[in-house]
């Protein structure tokens, strides 16, 4: 259904108009030196790489309605925008459109979004803008680099890395997604060793675990999942002398599980430890040569999933377990990652269940040395993890499992075959990627200096025009050192385009800067975010490295939050015909599509009202039409009141205030708590009411007028055009958007009371007010938390309830 051309409402006509004007009088430019209480309104910026729909938008509407109605609470509103337009997603687009440069194909996408994002309403502060690709935005995303390098968290390391195939590059641990790239979820990706640049986020893993106490406006879901990729543990680090190494050698491992030391049957290596060639013996040497160059394949998500079978092989080679001397076999396994711990583990069978199921397989011993609380188990059928008391463990035997490993790690330690130890999960943000759309790495490479930074003031090292690596490029990387004056090489890396989104909510504050990456004055006045709002899908990301960016720069002395994002909300996707919406897929709704139909307004309530804004919902055009009958009706009842047919009379004017002033509390509320669909539900209760009054005969009196007024400001965030063409012809002067917010009348909004007399067996034990109409099933809850009442039942329900409505309850034992 398109908004009838041959009615009072026609978007087509009004939508361009009031669009005009908002861009002409600056209504969402935020003023620095504004008196008014701050609030910095967000979304994640978008990756300009593919056509826009409504699907897309819908979490900009979320951002837009939350900042207008903050603007008319009197809140000095910055709402930007900006384009992540650095990395993979505008290059490998651009390729596949005949190769042309990604910068003409991130560009001109830019232009199309942002004419889409202006023809739906959404408002932002234009005037700072940011484009990560651009030499005034990644000049100073080269000078953070530096910034990091100086102080110690910069650095290169050879290292195994994830390999994309398609996209030739490096990807980050985070970006690898079930052993494949995140970016093709049906290209497995690929381990290569590489000299790589790497972020040393390591160093602050203690306070961004702990620091996720701070952020109780998060979902929960996001900060488990930070804590679990952080991953820090306590216990023990133990030496497992390895027999007839030459030297002495030890193999160290790292246990959470100081208290299982003496059910340790069996060892393994990760394919990777450096240790494995040379401990393994002539006899088993092929089959081990052979099975690590096939878990290097592996991704650790696929080497650690509980669904595959457990492989490995053994060395041949032999350890000693410290606390009883016992020789057992070293194995190497897949299923132990280099990357954590120390690359090799005790293996206690009994009471891990990857050991007991790699045990099971082998054929190996498994003792328990936990016992639960029901007492010894004759035969273990699964690994025991609980806590329990301490069994077959020596000196041990009978402490529990708590205390005891307390005991055992104080017992290595004085005898120096262990020490307390804490470990992590995180790894160091691997940055380097061997592509040509990022920002390049401002580092030069010198036979004579070795790694030198290019001078802070010789920044931005460009990209070059000629679209190719950068390695291919002799014009970018031959140069001469910035120290020696000699010849020496760029770095042909880029960077991760994650850095680029980690710190751009900061250049918001002062976009054109040209002296620094942010005026820290200004910063520190907007941040930190107040409202931010963006896919899970950066939950460990994006989330992880921007609040990594933050305590740094906190560090540095250049901003006085140490965390970002106050309130962080992530909104579900739109499907429609039962698949994410987009236009590849088919199924997409195009911005132009839709205002040429149903208009902007319409949708923008449709996306709200859909369902709860954090779920994925389904896009149907029959919802779509009912949302734009809801609003030629509202722009008849507030523009058109004599064509509603008036059917009887009896109005009564206590309920249309009352009605409207709890709609001001109820919308109020679910907009700041981003309940837009309930909203919604809210503001068309009130239309319901407000046509019953006329139809009853109400009067359009004072009070008539002002439940139009506050029916207009209160949907006005949702339906901006309409709301403000409505509020220009019923006479106002002054922009809708620079009103105020209606107040909550509470006197107004209250119910009539009558008094419930409450009997039990016929006696009254009570009387209690309650609102006029309420419903047996209240009354009954209302009842029964009668002190008075709850001693007559003593604990038991009533057999029978009699309910005369606004009268009398009798309950009956």
């Amino acid at each position: 259904m398109s908004a009838s051309r041959h009615s009072g409402y026609v978007p087509q006509d009004i939508e361009p108009k009031w669009q005009k004007v908002w861009t002409d009088r600056g209504v969402m430019r935020a003023d620095d030196n504004s008196s008014k209480p701050k609030f910095y309104d967000l979304v994640m910026y978008p990756y300009p790489s593919g056509d826009l729909t409504v699907g897309h938008a819908r979490n900009y509407v979320m951002g837009d309605v939350l900042a207008r109605m903050k603007r008319m609470q009197g809140f000095e509103v910055l709402h930007p925008f900006g384009w992540d337009a650095f990395g993979l997603p505008a290059e490998n687009a651009a390729m596949k459109r005949g190769g042309i440069h990604p910068e003409t194909w991130t560009i001109e996408n830019i232009a199309k979004a942002k004419r889409e994002l202006k023809m739906l309403g959404i408002l932002y502060d234009w005037d700072r803008e940011v484009t990560s690709c651009m030499p005034d935005y990644y000049r100073w995303t080269e000078w953070l680099f530096l910034l990091f390098y100086e102080r110690g968290l910069a650095y290169r390391a050879m290292a195994p890395v994830n390999w994309c195939p398609v996209d030739k590059t490096v990807l980050a641990n985070e970006q690898v997604i079930n052993g494949r790239c995140w970016r093709h979820l049906d290209v497995e990706v690929e381990k290569r060793d590489l000299e790589q640049w790497f972020f040393k986020i390591t160093d602050y893993a203690d306070r961004l675990l702990d620091d996720l106490e701070l952020l109780d406006k998060w979902p929960h879901k996001v900060r488990l999942m930070q804590t679990n990729w952080i991953g820090r543990s306590q216990g023990a680090e133990v030496e497992f002398p390895i027999v007839g190494l030459a030297g002495g050698e030890s193999l160290r491992i790292y246990t959470t599980r100081p208290d299982t030391l003496f059910g340790a049957t069996f060892m393994v290596l990760a394919p990777e430890h450096p240790l494995v060639e040379r401990i393994t013996t002539d006899k088993y040497r092929a089959k081990v040569r052979e099975y690590v160059a096939k878990a290097r394949k592996a991704s650790d998500i696929d080497r650690l999933s509980t669904e595959r079978e457990k492989s490995g092989v053994p060395t041949g080679a032999f350890a000693l377990n410290p606390v009883n001397g016992e020789k057992i076999p070293i194995w190497v396994a897949d299923y132990v990652l280099m990357t954590y711990g120390t690359g090799a583990i005790m293996a206690v069978p009994a009471h891990d269940e990857r050991d007991f199921e790699f045990a099971e397989r082998f054929g190996l011993p498994i003792r328990e040395v936990i016992a639960p609380p029901t007492g010894s188990q004759r035969e273990l059928r699964a690994a025991y993890v609980g806590p329990g008391v301490m069994v077959n463990s020596g000196e041990f035997d009978g402490l529990d499992s708590v205390a005891g490993t307390e005991r055992v790690i104080a017992a290595l330690e004085a005898k120096g075959q262990g020490k307390r130890a804490v470990k992590y999960r995180l790894r160091d943000w691997l940055i380097s990627r061997q592509r040509y759309w990022g920002s390049p790495i401002p580092i030069v490479h010198c036979e004579v200096d070795g790694l030198v930074p290019v001078p802070m003031e010789q920044l931005p090292v460009l990209l070059p025009k000629e679209y190719k690596p950068l390695s291919e490029n002799p014009d970018f990387w031959r140069t001469t050192c910035p120290k020696c004056g000699r010849e020496a090489r760029r770095e042909t890396d880029t960077m991760d385009t994650f850095i680029d989104s980690s710190w751009y909510f900061l250049r918001y504050a002062s976009p054109h800067d040209t002296t620094q990456p942010f005026d820290s004055e200004l910063a520190n006045h907007w941040m930190p975010v107040d409202q931010y709002t963006g896919g899970v899908e950066h939950a460990i990301l994006h989330l992880l490295y921007s609040r990594f960016f933050v305590k740094v720069l906190h560090d540095a002395g250049m901003l006085e939050a140490s965390e970002p994002f106050v309130r962080l909300f992530n909104q579900g996707m739109v499907k429609r015909f039962g698949q994410v919406m987009s236009k590849s897929a088919g199924n997409g709704v195009s911005p132009d599509e839709l205002v040429d139909k149903q208009g902007a307004d319409a949708g923008r309530i449709y996306e709200m009202f859909i369902g709860p804004p954090e779920e994925d919902v389904e896009w149907t055009d029959a919802g779509l039409n009912g949302v734009v009958r809801f609003l030629q009706r509202v722009w008849r009842l507030v523009l058109e009141p004599d064509s509603i047919v008036v059917e009887g009379g009896g109005a009564d004017v206590v309920i249309l205030n009352r009605k409207a002033a709890q709609t001001v509390k109820k919308v109020t509320e679910h907009y700041d708590e981003l309940r837009f669909n309930t909203a919604v539900a809210a503001l068309m209760e009130l239309a319901n009411t407000m046509q019953s009054h006329l139809q009853n005969g109400g009067a359009r009196d004072a009070d008539w007028n002002s439940a139009v007024r506050i029916l207009v400001k209160l949907l006005n965030p949702l339906a901006p055009h309409m709301c403000e063409e409505m509020w220009e012809r019923l006479g106002e002067r002054s922009m809708l958007a620079d009103s105020t917010w209606p107040e909550y009348d509470a006197a107004a909004a209250a119910e009539p009371e009558v008094t419930l007399v409450v009997q039990v067996a016929g006696k009254v034990r009570d009387r209690l007010t309650v609102p006029v109409g309420t419903s047996e099933e209240k009354a009954l809850e209302v009842a029964m938390a009668s002190d008075r009442v709850r001693a007559a039942f003593d604990g038991r329900k009533p057999s029978k309830v009699v309910y005369v409505p606004d009268r009398l309850i009798n309950l009956v034992p």
